[in-house]
């Protein structure tokens, strides 16, 4: 196939991983995950995966309801290796060779965050999946998504969802919600859109890479979102609102 991308970061949410569950992690989506992203990897696109926890703990409503913030937000880092970890096995299975990067110093079940090393494995045909977020309290998975996908010179960020991309109402409540082709990174911020936080968003924004917003529970999304099918909605600095 034709792909105008010779390296992406897919942004996976930890929700997206727990499928219908109400709970933890659903064996059959990430088998089903493994195998979009080796299907991409066959064609030569390297892939850097950035990954949440929310299916096993979320720092932002621990804090909520009386937990002290910082603590929060380094088991909800923790809960992402977990589930970079999942992902590995479940990639490495199929046979795509995969590593693990931390942004906490994990040494016994994965490899410290090192750019120089992360752009080396891509390189070399690896997927690499980075967990712990970035390592710092305060701070989202999606920015950590925004942040190294600007350290290893993506080409794009992929943002998993469970929707079709970005609408202007909610589309679970509102059946007439508008879904967007593509807008700006100004407009999302102007109206408060909400797809990724206002850090990452402004992130994208000044290193001028595109996101693409895709509905990862219709198969082969990925798959056509790479080959520049109209999937999804796309955001970036030369993008029209429509």
């Amino acid at each position: 196939m034709g792909t105008p991308y010779r390296r992406i970061l897919l942004k996976l949410s930890g929700e997206a991983l727990m499928g219908n569950l109400g709970y933890g992690i659903d064996p059959v989506v990430v088998q089903d995950i493994a195998q979009e992203v080796a299907n991409v990897v066959a064609e030569g696109i390297e892939v850097a995966i950035v990954v949440g926890g929310g299916n096993i703990f979320r720092g932002i409503k621990a804090a909520s309801a009386g937990m002290d913030r910082a603590t929060a937000d380094y088991i909800g880092m923790i809960a992402t290796v977990m589930n970079a970890m999942t992902l590995q096995d479940a990639l490495e299975q199929i046979g795509v060779p995969t590593r693990v990067q931390t942004a906490i110093a994990m040494q016994e079940v994965a490899e410290p965050y090192i750019r120089r090393r992360a752009m080396r494995h891509l390189e070399k045909g690896r997927v690499v999946v980075f967990g712990a977020g970035s390592g710092n309290p305060f701070f989202t998975t999606d920015t950590t998504a925004a942040l190294r996908a600007a350290e290893i010179d993506a080409e794009a960020i992929f943002k998993a969802t469970k929707v079709d991309g970005i609408y202007d109402r909610d589309p679970t409540v509102d059946p007439d919600a508008h879904l967007y082709q593509s807008l700006t990174y100004a407009h999302v911020l102007s109206n408060d859109l909400r797809v990724m936080d206002s850090t990452a968003i402004a992130l994208c924004k000044e290193n001028n890479i595109p996101i693409i917003v895709f509905n990862l529970s219709k198969h082969g999304n990925i798959r056509r979102a790479l080959t520049g099918e109209p999937v999804g909605t796309i955001v970036g600095g030369s993008c029209d609102v429509n």
